[in-house]
């Protein structure tokens, strides 16, 4: 009770420069300061707070996936988006010609895209996974609107670098958009993107190279922060290491054209999932949304048809892992 009152006797108290705000907003000369009477209402109190308490949830609620899948061009990531259940393609690049699907017409700008989202969310219709393709793509036109409102012709004429942080606003937008497909559609979501070699400086060990979605780092940290998982498609490839005598040995590196996914994070790769799935599985949706559903036994037959052996016994022997 003493709490509601407090509160209620700091609501009605003028604000001075001796008290300390919350939470300080923004910064420079865009600084909002927030007090605990700017949260709770003077009608609320005890039975609010009551209220909430009441709301605590518990347990396992399942949700449609948001995956990322980047990987190098050609190996079939819109080929995956098309094979979930009941796709339609927002396309932000022209490549979709070969593949039998349902998609919008042609993204020409960042409002194309926003207008995509809106009609699937305000309009009737039977799908159920909507597939971006792709982010790197999508960026260029969010860059491209972030010029026009700010009258330049390019990103980088905007001082500072002022204009990849006036991008992140554009790319919450659509993220946002995305989320309530999710949360009121019950939509999956697939976002397509091109992969890129960085420099990564891990604080523990020296520099070196890694995939990572062709994006610039503050979206890509955006998108994968907002993805439940973060998938990398690649190539399977072995090193074979050979004597050339003289303490001399050559490495080569052995490809069989296999397609596969990699889920966790390794030195050579970005990557995430929240579904403990295995390190690597054939590059199949069919595999993916199997586990999504937790149908594991579905998964594993699925994973069989490429890898017949796979889970037979505790010593099973997957393709080598580059980079591991």
């Amino acid at each position: 009770m003493r709490r509601g009152r407090v509160l209620r006797t700091m609501r009605r108290s003028p604000r001075d420069d001796k008290r300390l705000p919350l939470v300080r907003l923004g910064q420079g000369g865009y600084v909002k300061d927030v007090y605990p009477e700017d949260l709770i209402h003077e009608t609320q109190g005890e039975d609010r707070m009551a209220g909430l308490l009441k709301q605590v949830q518990r347990g396992v609620h399942p949700a449609p996936r948001r995956a990322l899948l980047y990987g190098t061009h050609g190996i079939g990531k819109s080929t995956f988006g098309s094979m979930a259940d009941k796709p339609v393609f927002i396309q932000t690049e022209d490549g979709l010609g070969g593949i039998d699907c349902e998609r919008f017409p042609l993204a020409a700008s960042y409002g194309d895209v926003i207008n995509a989202l809106a009609a699937l969310y305000g309009e009737a219709h039977e799908y159920k996974t909507v597939v971006v393709d792709s982010l790197d793509w999508l960026e260029r036109l969010i860059w491209s609107k972030v010029c026009q409102d700010r009258g330049v012709t390019s990103i980088e004429d905007i001082g500072y670098a002022k204009g990849y942080v006036f991008a992140v606003t554009h790319w919450r937008e659509v993220l946002a958009g995305l989320d309530a497909l999710r949360n009121e559609r019950g939509m999956t979501i697939i976002l397509i993107a091109h992969a890129q070699i960085e420099k990564f400086a891990n604080p523990e060990t020296d520099t070196y190279d890694r995939y990572s979605p062709r994006l610039h780092k503050q979206a890509s940290a955006l998108a994968q922060e907002w993805c439940d998982e973060v998938l990398f498609a690649t190539y399977s490839v072995h090193t074979k290491a050979t004597d050339e005598g003289f303490g001399r040995k050559r490495v080569q590196g052995i490809g069989t054209g296999e397609r596969i996914i990699r889920t966790t994070e390794r030195p050579a790769h970005v990557a995430k999932n929240r579904l403990g799935l295995p390190d690597q599985f054939p590059l199949d949706w069919r595999i993916y949304g199997a586990f999504a559903k937790g149908d594991e036994q579905a998964a594993l037959t699925a994973i069989r048809e490429y890898w017949p052996e796979y889970g037979k016994s505790e010593e099973q022997e997957q393709p080598a892992e580059q980079g591991a």
